[in-house]
């Protein structure tokens, strides 16, 4: 399950990807914008420029910024850095493996084995999803209300 820690990085991510090459936001202003916790948003943001997401400038003219290009960014890297393995339960992860101790034979044990299928599945969306892309999410999702309403 997605944690407020990993939603309110990736809603951020997406505030900074949207605004011009270059040109940095302010906490407050992606806070804002978001709905999201300043005080909160600063631990987040400290989180994805120590794993190379984002770039800090202080001062005027200052904020944060992305390091590189959304199109070269993927969400699942940005999810795990935030919130760890990608897999509902430790013995299905693929970075974080840990056995269960009340497993008999983890081979044959359905849980794990529909808990790897899971993990697959999110890992196939979010691994090969970009920022740019998840961006576009909403600018589709606006044109089909539009065709609703």
């Amino acid at each position: 399950m997605l944690t407020k820690k990993g939603k309110y990085g990736l809603k951020a991510m997406v505030h900074l990807a949207r605004r011009p090459a270059g040109t940095a936001s302010l906490v407050g202003d992606i806070a804002l914008a978001n709905g999201i916790p300043k005080k909160f948003l600063d631990t987040i943001l400290a989180e994805l420029r120590n794993a190379g997401f984002v770039f800090s400038k202080k001062g005027k003219g200052g904020g944060y910024s992305l390091s590189r290009p959304a199109q070269d960014i993927k969400v699942g890297h940005i999810v795990r850095v935030l919130d760890g393995p990608l897999a509902p339960i430790a013995c299905a992860s693929k970075y974080g493996y840990q056995p269960c101790e009340d497993c008999v034979d983890e081979k044959t044990c359905c849980v794990r084995l529909v808990m790897v299928e899971a993990r697959n599945a999110i890992a196939t969306v979010l691994d090969n999803l970009t920022l740019a892309e998840m961006c576009a999410f909403s600018s589709r999702a606006q044109e089909n209300l539009m065709y609703f309403i």
